[in-house]
């Protein structure tokens, strides 16, 4: 585990033995500290704002210049009087175009001066009064900074490391003036934080192994690029995504200007065959997980649709694997902000969390349980690891029936068992393909349990191994986890959440240049109902990547495949009555994959077609819930 500096540490211990905002040095501010947490004992409507222009290492846009990274920044005014801060940074590339937080803030400089008057988020408005600088970075060819997006390339990736060597000392920042700038009054740790591109951007930087970045909090974030908008070599995101997303993130007088860029990612993502090309290994953070020497507090939603929860998993496993100092939350929600599902837990969580390894407070943060999961409605149960102690791949043959659905078993099928065949309908809603799931259906097979006898736990990735033969050179197939009984669940619409009208506040305020700056938010609540059936994982693969996603290998009619491929991964109770299903499928629209055109027969010999469930208990789990 990585240690919090002593130096660090002496200063919070001797900020505690001072009066507030005083210091060991008789004229020195300094940090105060109760209950094990930093005070609000710095002014909020004094604190120095600035915007700093830092030049990058690179030239995204190719016109001979080196990139400018432009940052806000807002740190106490004690911070001109010897106080050493730590930082909270926001990369994003959204600060001029979709804005940040449930209710879509954008940067304002209302009064024309250069300088911030509203901030997006509340992280000013709580953190800067407890002694903290807070930085929002315009990610480069966004907003302030010059460039063009490039869609997870080495310039997107690195703007906040940038930044992080000009808080260094190692990179050059100037003023609107073009005066140069140092950050004299950093304590040389840096914390970044942000909900899915600015998160991405997080995790990207950690695995550049950058000095002085102390800790990440990625929130719905990415660590593949490749997985993002593919899924085993299925396009799910097609139409040159990364083109089409840099043209939403430049700052709109430069859209023209960034289209040569723009054109060059259209070209070169691969959309034609879905593989996994070189364009992608840049963009793909976790071969770097190894230099990663920041700690890691993941957040993510279970039911996200637009990052997909492998995005956090895959990452995890490979931060597990370095043993980097890690948090995880897991929620019900889709692509939703703690602050927006658990607000109150969470800005005390995250404060706690910065100031143990921003301001080396030692607050037993790192003693507490690993993993906080939802496992229903605002319903939290912790862990002290993830996936959960005592989860075993569990195999479970799916048993054929040739006049009703098949079966679930731990017992394996026998060779004399029939194989079973379905025609792939690419037009088939995700719906239909998990509905009257005990009756056979031309273009889906489905394997159902009997009731459960006891709850089952699974944590952690499904992967499954479906034993096929088909009739053209090409086919997707698709698999889905079912929970088959009635429970109050969190929806996916509106990414299981809807915006009330009562605001809450968290932090200080300040009117700058005629605009009234505060950290009040709109209250979200859950969006629950009860409902009969929940998708709880699911899965695709391109039948012609099956053995390598790198290229693509055409299958010969009639040849068996083992293929294989995990589910998104899950962390969920099936409860005692509940029947669990797995559907197969051929193409599934409703993932987002593009159809494949072949309207494949697709068979499968029962011996090696199984599914192996992350069940905490393994197989005794599974015999005690009557899956014999």
């Amino acid at each position: 585990m990585l240690a919090v500096p002593a130096a660090l540490a002496l200063t919070a211990t001797a900020a505690v033995a001072g009066s507030a905002g005083a210091g060991a040095a008789d004229d020195e501010p300094g940090i105060v500290v109760e209950d094990g947490v930093t005070q609000p004992v710095f002014g909020y409507d004094d604190a120095i704002r600035e915007r700093v222009f830092i030049t990058s290492p690179y030239d995204s846009d190719g016109n001979g210049e080196a990139d400018v990274v432009a940052v806000d920044i807002m740190r106490p005014a004690a911070s001109d009087q010897g106080l050493k801060v730590p930082v909270i940074m926001d990369p994003s590339p959204y600060y001029s175009t979709l804005g940040r937080g449930n209710e879509s803030e954008l940067k304002l400089d209302q009064d024309g001066d250069g300088l911030l008057d509203r901030w997006p988020l509340f992280y000013d408005n709580y953190f800067v009064p407890r002694g903290y600088a807070i930085v929002l970075m315009d990610m480069i060819g966004t907003n302030n900074s010059t460039g063009c997006p490039t869609t997870g390339d080495v310039s997107d990736n690195l703007s906040p490391k940038v930044v992080i060597d000009w808080l260094n000392g190692r990179a050059t920042g100037v003023d609107a003036d073009g005066d140069p700038v140092v950050a004299d009054w950093h304590n040389g740790r840096t914390g970044l934080i942000g909900k899915s591109y600015d998160g991405t951007l997080a995790n990207a930087t950690a695995a550049s192994g950058v000095e002085g970045l102390a800790t990440i909090v990625p929130i719905s974030a990415i660590s593949s690029w490749y997985d993002y908008t593919r899924s085993n070599g299925v396009v799910t995101r097609g139409n040159s995504y990364p083109s089409s997303l840099s043209n939403t993130v430049t700052n709109p007088a430069r859209r023209e200007y960034c289209r040569p860029v723009r054109d060059v990612l259209a070209a070169t993502d691969g959309d034609e065959t879905g593989d996994y090309t070189p364009f992608w290994h840049v963009r793909d953070y976790k071969p770097d997980a190894g230099n990663v020497t920041a700690s890691v507090f993941v957040v993510h939603g279970l039911n996200d649709e637009n990052v997909r929860p492998d995005q956090f998993s895959t990452w995890w496993y490979e931060l597990a694997e370095n043993d980097v100092p890690r948090k995880l939350w897991l929620t019900q929600t889709g692509h939703v902000d703690p602050f927006d599902f658990r607000r109150e837990a969470w800005v005390d969580e995250l404060h706690r969390w910065f100031d143990h390894w921003l301001q080396g407070i030692d607050n037993g943060i790192m003693d507490e349980p690993m993993a906080d999961v939802e496992r229903a409605p605002d319903v939290w149960e912790e862990y002290g690891d993830w996936p959960v102690a005592g989860s075993r791949p569990t195999r479970l043959w799916l048993a054929p029936d040739t006049d009703a659905a098949g079966h679930l078993s731990v017992t394996p099928n026998r060779p004399s068992d029939p194989d079973l065949s379905f025609v792939d309908d690419p037009l088939q809603r995700e719906s239909t393909m998990i509905s009257n799931e005990l009756a056979v259906q031309p273009n889906r097979l489905a394997y159902v349990s009997e009731p459960l006898t006891a709850p089952l736990h699974i944590s952690g990735t499904p992967e499954v191994h479906l034993n096929a033969t088909v009739d053209t050179a090409d086919t997707n197939f698709g698999v889905i986890l079912v929970d088959y009984g009635p429970a109050e669940r969190v929806q996916r619409a509106g990414d299981g959440v809807v915006t009330g009208t009562v605001e809450d506040c968290w932090g200080e305020s300040a009117v700058w240049g005629g605009f009234a700056e505060d950290a009040c938010y709109k209250q979200v609540d859950k969006r629950v109902a009860l409902t009969e059936r929940e998708v709880v994982t699911k899965g695709i693969v391109d039948g012609v990547n099956i053995d390598d996603y790198a290229t693509a290998t055409p299958m010969l009619p009639g040849k068996p495949y083992n293929v294989r491929f995990p589910l998104l991964p899950e962390d969920y109770v099936f409860p005692e009555g509940h029947r669990i299903g797995v559907i197969v499928v051929g193409s599934y629209r409703d993932y987002g994959s593009q159809a494949d055109p072949n309207r494949a027969t697709i068979t499968l010999d029962p011996v090696r077609t199984v599914i192996d469930l992350p069940i905490v208990g393994g197989r005794a789990a599974a015999e005690a819930a009557g899956l014999e």
